[in-house]
């Protein structure tokens, strides 16, 4: 026996639902704009700091260390692309965001979702009891309702 049950929602509450989100899919962009422009201006406030420090620093840098950072660099700048171009798509399958990793869970496998209105990004996170939660954001307003319907049906029971 688990330690927690956790019921879904019926047939009926699962079509009220679909219904209640009104014509799918609902697709918008998983980051609001300000978030991106954020991070990309972060991004280049980093990068202006470490040529200056290139630049000052000269031939004493380690090259493990230089190597180590502008893999990092890198890595952010990765991460501020995908964040840039990235969608939620809310189907009458299940809920997708395009991201560096898959992301996407069907309707049968949640088991609950929380709606998380942090400042910079509204989340939900869905629980399917097959390990890690699947977190998805809402950059748009259309995709922050869905994401509040949908986690006032999926909530714990």
């Amino acid at each position: 026996m688990a330690l927690f049950q956790f019921q879904r929602p019926s047939a009926e509450e699962h079509r009220a639902l679909m219904q209640q989100l009104g014509p799918l899919p609902i697709k918008g962009m998983a980051w609001a704009n300000w978030v991106k422009i954020l991070a990309w201006v972060v991004l280049g406030l980093i990068g202006l700091q470490l040529v200056r420090t290139a630049a000052t620093v000269g031939s004493e840098v380690n090259p493990v260390v230089a190597g180590c950072l502008l893999v990092t660099f890198g890595a952010l700048a990765l991460v501020a692309r995908y964040m840039a171009i990235s969608e939620t798509i809310v189907t009458e399958q299940g809920i997708k965001q395009t991201w560096i990793t898959r992301r996407e869970v069907r309707w049968d496998e949640i088991q609950f979702a929380k709606f998380i209105p942090m400042i910079a990004s509204k989340r939900l996170i869905c629980f399917t009891g097959r390990g890690r939660p699947v977190v998805f954001q809402a950059g748009t307003q259309a995709l922050q309702i869905a994401f509040a319907q949908i986690a006032v049906t999926y909530r714990k029971r």
